[in-house]
């Protein structure tokens, strides 16, 4: 794997797709800088090492160059962020572009307009790409947000650079701490998968079973695997055409020697609502007019055992409704015992959007090993899928 450390950029004008694709609020400032501080260490790098950095990345989904998704609103966060002044480029390709670049000096930055002005960008137009690749001596791609889309800047643009392509930091970070998990973990592996769906997760728990020694299911899969196993699940939402599949894991589970933890009590609510009347109840006997909405005391206590007796920790999905603060505990109780696992030596993978909310929300971030930064590329990393802009580096 070729990072940004087996090159030295004195000189060169390194092109590095990033993935400042951050949320704006209405007087279009950054409300939160977490991807831009994820790429700093990359172009300092380059920086340090007597290069330029030509930065380029999408925003939104813009139809046409819409001013309000011009990458010109982020220029004065990445400055901050860098702690250096960084040029703007009206266009992200022809005369704008190369003029730009041409007058770039080493220790510079540069960041391009909006990639998805053009079309071509998400169509993995080649000409468009060869264009792209004018405007660098190396290419790096440090977006792992899109290196599972093959689009011109993530994947095409790797065509034109021979040997002169790596990974950046913040890529090769999210390439090993998938591997860890995936193959190279050190054992007990467990796998922490909620969410409210089996179908959304189903291709990350077949590619996972041989991998893990325990998984833990929670969130709103728990009562299609229990209403599977006959058990009252009362108004608890339910993937009935998904019954058979919850049985098949199971059965797969149990064939491979990996010890499924299903929830044993929840905190039933007789609504939908922050307010409603709750109290715990066991998993397999929700009554009528109530449902299942966070995990219950006795089943974070078996959750908590397992995690501490864990080496290496996936964690993808929260236990329980945690946007409405009465059903956060058992998320928050989660959060703690990774972190206490971690504190005694595990390795703990945080990733996938609703866990990453979470994890920022209830002050994790820093007492787990790494927090991925891609839902999307990291969920299909999981299903064991090879990503398009990971391919293009190493081929």
């Amino acid at each position: 794997m070729k990072t940004i450390n087996d090159f030295n950029f004195a000189d060169k004008k390194a092109l590095v797709r990033v993935d400042f694709n951050v949320p704006l609020n209405e007087s279009f400032e950054v409300t939160d800088d977490t991807r831009i501080q994820a790429a700093k260490p990359t172009i300092i790098k380059i920086l340090e090492d007597g290069g330029s950095a030509v930065l380029m990345s999408h925003l939104g989904r813009p139809k046409g160059a819409q001013a309000e998704f011009s990458l010109k609103h982020i220029v004065e966060k990445v400055s901050e962020v860098i702690g250096v002044q960084v040029k703007f480029a009206a266009d992200c390709v022809g005369a704008a572009a190369e003029e730009a670049v041409a007058s770039l000096n080493p220790g510079e930055v540069l960041l391009l307009e909006n990639l998805r002005y053009h079309a071509e960008e998400t169509a993995g137009d080649k000409a468009f790409a060869e264009q792209l690749s004018k405007l660098g001596d190396i290419y790096v791609n440090d977006a792992f947000g899109t290196a599972h889309r093959a689009h011109a800047s993530t994947t095409i643009v790797a065509q034109f650079f021979a040997d002169n392509k790596c990974f950046g930091g913040l890529l090769a970070k999210e390439i090993e701490s998938i591997e860890k998990v995936l193959s190279s973990g050190e054992k007990p592996v467990t796998a922490v998968l909620g969410g409210s769906k089996v179908s959304s997760k189903i291709t990350i728990i077949e590619n996972i079973l041989d991998k893990v020694d325990n998984l833990i299911i929670g969130g709103g899969m728990t009562y299609t695997f229990v209403k599977a196993q006959g058990g009252k699940i009362g108004d608890s939402i339910c993937e009935d055409d998904k019954q058979q599949l919850a049985l098949e894991i199971l059965k797969k589970a149990e064939e491979k020697g990996v010890k499924i933890h299903i929830p044993v009590d929840v905190i039933g609510a007789d609504a939908f609502d922050n307010n409603a009347n709750t109290k715990p109840m066991d998993v397999t006997t929700i009554p009528d007019g109530w449902q299942g909405l966070d995990a219950g005391p006795e089943t974070l206590k078996k959750f908590h055992n397992v995690i501490l007796d864990s080496k290496t920790i996936l964690w993808n999905g929260p236990l329980g409704v945690f946007e409405m603060e009465s059903f956060a505990k058992g998320t928050i109780a989660l959060g703690h015992s990774i972190a206490e696992a971690t504190e005694k030596g595990a390795f703990s993978l945080v990733g996938g959007g609703d866990s990453v909310a979470a994890v920022k929300q209830f002050g994790f971030g820093d007492k787990v090993s790494y927090v991925s930064t891609g839902g999307g590329a990291m969920l299909e990393s999981l299903e064991g899928k090879t990503l398009p802009g990971i391919e293009a580096i190493q081929n």
